[in-house]
Protein backbone atom coordinates (compact mmCIF):
# COMPACT_ATOMS: atom_id res chain seq x y z
CA UNK A 1 0.00 0.00 0.00
CA UNK A 2 2.55 2.34 0.55
CA UNK A 3 2.89 6.06 1.72
CA UNK A 4 -0.47 7.01 0.45
CA UNK A 5 -2.38 4.69 2.64
CA UNK A 6 -0.80 5.87 5.70
CA UNK A 7 -1.06 9.85 4.44
CA UNK A 8 -4.56 9.37 4.16
CA UNK A 9 -4.69 7.58 7.48
CA UNK A 10 -3.37 10.67 8.90
CA UNK A 11 -5.60 13.00 7.32
CA UNK A 12 -8.65 11.46 8.71
CA UNK A 13 -7.15 11.16 12.23
CA UNK A 14 -6.54 15.29 11.91
CA UNK A 15 -10.08 15.96 10.82
CA UNK A 16 -11.44 13.70 13.36
CA UNK A 17 -9.53 16.06 15.82
CA UNK A 18 -10.78 19.15 14.40
CA UNK A 19 -14.09 17.89 15.23
CA UNK A 20 -13.56 16.70 18.54
CA UNK A 21 -11.78 20.61 19.18
CA UNK A 22 -15.47 22.16 18.14
CA UNK A 23 -15.34 25.75 16.98
CA UNK A 24 -12.36 28.01 16.82
CA UNK A 25 -12.42 31.34 19.59
CA UNK A 26 -13.49 33.57 15.98
CA UNK A 27 -15.97 31.09 15.40
CA UNK A 28 -17.53 31.62 19.20
CA UNK A 29 -17.12 35.31 19.00
CA UNK A 30 -19.07 36.07 15.90
CA UNK A 31 -22.36 33.19 16.80
CA UNK A 32 -22.18 35.38 19.96
CA UNK A 33 -21.95 38.53 18.20
CA UNK A 34 -24.93 37.37 15.57
CA UNK A 35 -27.15 35.98 18.71
CA UNK A 36 -26.67 38.88 20.80
CA UNK A 37 -27.41 41.26 17.24
CA UNK A 38 -30.91 38.21 16.57
CA UNK A 39 -32.18 38.77 20.10
CA UNK A 40 -32.00 42.34 20.54
CA UNK A 41 -33.66 43.01 16.73
CA UNK A 42 -36.63 45.20 17.93
CA UNK A 43 -36.51 47.43 21.02
CA UNK A 44 -39.32 49.03 22.53
CA UNK A 45 -38.86 52.82 22.36
CA UNK A 46 -41.33 53.08 25.21
CA UNK A 47 -40.40 50.54 28.47
CA UNK A 48 -36.89 49.12 26.31
CA UNK A 49 -38.42 45.84 26.04
CA UNK A 50 -36.59 43.31 23.77
CA UNK A 51 -38.31 41.39 21.08
CA UNK A 52 -35.89 38.89 18.60
CA UNK A 53 -35.53 39.51 15.07
CA UNK A 54 -38.47 36.71 14.16
CA UNK A 55 -40.75 39.18 15.78
CA UNK A 56 -43.41 40.40 13.13
CA UNK A 57 -45.25 43.28 13.31
CA UNK A 58 -48.41 41.90 14.22
CA UNK A 59 -46.63 40.51 17.38
CA UNK A 60 -45.18 44.10 17.73
CA UNK A 61 -49.12 45.84 17.76
CA UNK A 62 -50.06 43.41 20.27
CA UNK A 63 -47.20 44.83 22.52
CA UNK A 64 -48.22 48.14 21.39
CA UNK A 65 -52.11 47.60 22.52
CA UNK A 66 -51.21 45.85 25.66
CA UNK A 67 -48.90 47.91 27.41
CA UNK A 68 -49.17 51.66 25.81
CA UNK A 69 -52.24 52.10 24.41
CA UNK A 70 -53.25 55.57 24.28
CA UNK A 71 -50.12 56.73 26.01
CA UNK A 72 -48.07 56.87 23.02
CA UNK A 73 -48.43 56.15 18.71
CA UNK A 74 -47.44 52.78 17.62
CA UNK A 75 -44.82 54.43 15.76
CA UNK A 76 -42.69 55.65 19.06
CA UNK A 77 -42.36 52.10 20.33
CA UNK A 78 -41.38 50.94 16.95
CA UNK A 79 -40.64 52.97 13.89
CA UNK A 80 -41.44 49.58 11.36
CA UNK A 81 -45.25 49.60 12.55
CA UNK A 82 -45.09 53.26 10.68
CA UNK A 83 -46.91 51.82 7.64
CA UNK A 84 -48.41 48.43 9.13
CA UNK A 85 -52.24 48.15 8.74
CA UNK A 86 -54.53 47.46 11.85
CA UNK A 87 -57.35 46.39 9.50
CA UNK A 88 -54.58 44.04 7.43
CA UNK A 89 -52.49 42.82 9.86
CA UNK A 90 -50.76 39.62 7.94
CA UNK A 91 -49.99 42.07 5.11
CA UNK A 92 -52.08 39.68 3.00
CA UNK A 93 -54.51 42.68 1.22
CA UNK A 94 -51.33 44.75 0.62
CA UNK A 95 -49.42 41.45 -0.98
CA UNK A 96 -52.51 40.82 -3.23
CA UNK A 97 -52.76 44.65 -4.27
CA UNK A 98 -49.07 44.26 -5.25
CA UNK A 99 -48.79 40.78 -6.99
CA UNK A 100 -52.49 42.37 -8.83
CA UNK A 101 -50.46 45.30 -9.68
CA UNK A 102 -47.23 43.47 -10.92
CA UNK A 103 -49.41 41.18 -12.99
CA UNK A 104 -51.24 44.34 -14.58
CA UNK A 105 -47.53 45.84 -15.50
CA UNK A 106 -46.63 42.59 -16.70
CA UNK A 107 -49.46 42.37 -19.46
CA UNK A 108 -49.01 45.79 -20.60
CA UNK A 109 -45.32 45.29 -21.34
CA UNK A 110 -45.86 42.07 -22.61
CA UNK A 111 -49.23 44.01 -25.23
CA UNK A 112 -46.33 46.49 -26.07
CA UNK A 113 -43.67 44.37 -26.57
CA UNK A 114 -45.42 41.87 -28.88
CA UNK A 115 -47.26 44.71 -31.12
CA UNK A 116 -43.81 46.06 -31.60
CA UNK A 117 -42.79 42.75 -33.01
CA UNK A 118 -45.43 42.47 -35.23
CA UNK A 119 -45.27 45.68 -36.71
CA UNK A 120 -41.49 45.15 -37.37
CA UNK A 121 -42.07 41.88 -39.28
CA UNK A 122 -44.47 43.19 -41.18
CA UNK A 123 -42.50 46.16 -42.52
CA UNK A 124 -39.62 44.64 -43.10
CA UNK A 125 -41.97 42.19 -45.33
CA UNK A 126 -41.99 39.01 -43.59
CA UNK A 127 -44.79 37.02 -43.13
CA UNK A 128 -46.31 35.21 -40.53
CA UNK A 129 -46.65 31.28 -40.60
CA UNK A 130 -46.06 28.16 -40.91
CA UNK A 131 -44.25 27.71 -44.50
CA UNK A 132 -45.53 23.87 -46.39
CA UNK A 133 -43.16 21.20 -46.18
CA UNK A 134 -42.95 19.56 -49.71
CA UNK A 135 -43.46 15.70 -49.15
CA UNK A 136 -40.77 13.40 -51.43
CA UNK A 137 -41.24 10.14 -52.46
CA UNK A 138 -44.92 10.11 -53.59
CA UNK A 139 -46.43 11.94 -56.67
Amino acid sequence: MGKGSNVQKAQAARERNQKKLGKSDEERRAASAKATKDATAFICGVCKQAFMVNARPPVLYLHYTAKHDGQCLPQECFPVLADFDTADPKGEKKAAADALKMKEEAAAKKKKAAGNDLGDLLSAGLTIGKKAKKKYGKK
